[in-house]
Formats: structure tokens, C-alpha cells, sequence
């Protein structure tokens, strides 16, 4: 798999694109290795930039970036448990390889849109960062062979989860090291 030009399909070719993915394998440490550790790093490295650009202290943004970086792949790793234990219920079959590289890919836009932290007042851009959701409705069906009728409720509940387990995640980073913010 060539990085680029794997965002670049899943970006622009999504409906073709998750048959290809479903029939590669779904190693989580080649995943991990070869796409989240390389895009993770651009909302990291960029959030870095612009809190020191903006007047933060350079320390605290360092470690708020890798602290937030190593989170992720928690966070990611956590939502394709979710993923795969929720596919039942939307009469999809359990796989966590595929739960994990629906998940992983699902999460490319966010990642990408991190880019965007670099100029404080460009972060609201971020929220082109919501075309992931798109990206997990139709990967749903495909990767974890749920009807597409209910892959809407399949996402909601989805999302619905990675944003509480943001929300957990940010309100422990908070109250342990004062980074506001996950994800």
C-alpha cells in the first residue's frame, strides 16, 4: 500500500476504495505502523506549531502534543473494539481486522484536516475533518457486512462512543496533566 496514494483513494474514490481495503489484511501493527504513526503526526506536529506560534509555552504544548499522539492510537485501537462488537447488532459479522481498518481509514480526513492547527485562527477548519463520518458509513457495510440500511445507525452509535470515549480521554488528560482537548 502506497500512503499517498491510499488517502488519495479513500478521499476521493471511497465507494470503490473499501473493497480493495476489505481484501488486504488487517495486521494492527503494520496499520499502526505504516498510516496512523504517519498521519497522526500531522494534527500532533501541527497543533505543537501553532500553540507556540499563538504564545503558548513551548513545554507544555510539547508534551500536550505527544501525550495527545500517543492517545490516539489508544483511541483508534478502542473504537475498532467498538466497531467490532457492535457489528451484531446491526446484523454485521465480527472481524476486528476489518474493525480496525474501517476505523483506521475512517480517520484519515481528521488527521489530514489537522494540518489546519498550524494558524490559530484557520482551527475551525478542522471540522472538514467530519468527512471521516461519511468515510465509516460506507465502509461500514463493506468491511463489516452490515445491511446498508442500518449502517446509519451503525455509525451513530459508533460516533456516538468515540465521542464519549474522547470525552473520557480528555476529561483524565485534564484533570492529570492539564491538556484540555482529545482527538
Amino acid at each position: 500500500m502506497n500512503l499517498v496514494e491510499r488517502v488519495k483513494a479513500i478521499l476521493l474514490t471511497p465507494k470503490t476504495e473499501w473493497p480493495v481495503i476489505e481484501r488486504e489484511p488487517g495486521d494492527a501493527a503494520y496499520l499502526f505502523a505504516n498510516y496512523v504513526a504517519i498521519l497522526a503526526a500531522i494534527p500532533a506536529v501541527c497543533g505543537f506549531i501553532g500553540t507556540v506560534i499563538a504564545g503558548g509555552p513551548l513545554f507544555a504544548a510539547l508534551i500536550a502534543a505527544v501525550v495527545k499522539y500517543i492517545l490516539t492510537f489508544v483511541a483508534i485501537y478502542i473504537v475498532a473494539l467498538i466497531v467490532d462488537a457492535l457489528a451484531p447488532t446491526f446484523a454485521g459479522q465480527k472481524n476486528f481486522s476489518n474493525a480496525l481498518k474501517v476505523t483506521v481509514y475512517s480517520y484519515t480526513p481528521s488527521w489530514l484536516a489537522g494540518v489546519f492547527l498550524l494558524i490559530p485562527g484557520l482551527r475551525l477548519l478542522t471540522i472538514l475533518g467530519l468527512y471521516g463520518l461519511y468515510l465509516l458509513w460506507l465502509g461500514l457495510p463493506s468491511l463489516m457486512k452490515s445491511p446498508e440500511d442500518k449502517a446509519i445507525g451503525y455509525t451513530a452509535a459508533v460516533v456516538i462512543c468515540a465521542i464519549i470515549l474522547a470525552l473520557v480521554i480528555g476529561a483524565v488528560l485534564g484533570v492529570f496533566i492539564g491538556v484540555r482537548g482529545f482527538m
